[in-house]
């Protein structure tokens, strides 16, 4: 996959002595979007120097992940294979607007009851799929794994070593632990789960290799999936005042926490702040849908 590397954007904001940026890694794709971009880098190309003419990965309803891999196996010459949490799901892909767009890109999928969907990575349950679908490389829910680490310690650039923190939203934990591996010891990488818990930990701490790094846990807005008018009516204003958009599972509750702790003399004065805007925004449809099924304010990031 060839690379382009992300500018970063100033945020104005009313604290007169810190600085803050958003690199917009969302702007790398428009489909493999930001951090999967980086993720499946290194994967790609593993799978195509041993040969393999398919991809197999699995995912929830509205993954960012399962669309990224399907956009990639159309352009990178790959059949794309889905295993989708969630029986209830089969025959409702239109009605989806991440499945729809993975089906389009020509990926095929395999619903599975959540039950079953937790044995995804026991041998026997691997062995089925083969029986199934023949010869596959397989990525790992979320696309985390060595390689998709390898391919956010690329993230970070020279001109990025000026800054005294850096922040990103965590899912499985990859993206951070690449951006801790390419950081400087001066720099504190900050990841913002948008789940509850503490679980997060081990699984950063096996890639992970250095310790300037925290996990701010208080901006989950109710855990996975979950949002508020609060920050809808944020992600809303965020974009009039500079264009950006934020999607609402992931950079909405980053950036909104981000900003809470600036607010809240968080940061030490003249600190510098980059944020990584990891993309994740074909999930607004999907949470539109279900906001308008609600009558509930919608994500509004369009001119």
């Amino acid at each position: 996959m060839d690379f382009s590397e992300s500018s970063n954007q100033k945020i104005t904001i009313p604290h007169p002595n810190i600085s803050l940026y958003i690199k917009r890694e969302d702007l790398l794709h428009p489909y493999i979007s930001g951090n999967k971009f980086r993720k499946l880098k290194y994967n790609l190309a593993k799978a195509k120097k041993q040969n393999h003419q398919t991809l197999l990965t699995f995912g929830g309803a509205f993954s960012n992940h399962i669309l990224a891999v399907a956009a990639a196996g159309k352009e990178y010459g790959f059949r794309t294979v889905g295993i989708i949490r969630g029986e209830e799901l089969a025959g409702k892909v239109p009605e989806n607007p991440t499945l729809q767009r993975a089906q389009d890109f020509g990926m095929d999928f395999t619903f599975i009851t959540r039950e079953q969907y937790r044995n995804k990575n026991e041998l026997k349950f691997i062995e089925g799929l083969h029986n199934k679908f023949g010869d596959f490389y397989v990525i790992p829910e979320g696309g985390t794994n060595e390689l998709a680490v390898k391919g956010c310690e690329e993230i970070l650039t020279k001109t990025d070593e000026n800054f005294d923190y850096i922040c990103c939203a965590v899912g499985t934990g990859g993206t951070l632990s690449g951006l801790i591996n390419c950081s400087k010891p001066s720099q504190q990488v900050l990841g913002f789960p948008p789940l509850k818990g503490d679980f997060l930990r081990q699984d950063i701490c096996s890639f992970a290799t250095k310790s300037n790094w925290d996990l701010i846990a208080d901006y989950h807005f109710g855990g996975y999936g979950k949002v508020s008018e609060e920050l809808i009516l944020f992600i809303n204003e965020f974009y009039k005042m500079h264009k950006i958009p934020l999607d609402p599972i992931y950079t909405g509750k980053l950036m909104f926490g981000v900003m809470d702790l600036i607010r809240h003399n968080y940061f030490p004065e003249n600190s510098k702040i980059l944020v990584i805007h990891t993309g994740g925004l074909q999930g607004i449809a999907g949470m539109n849908k279900l906001l308008k099924e609600k009558k509930q304010l919608e994500i509004n990031v369009n001119d």
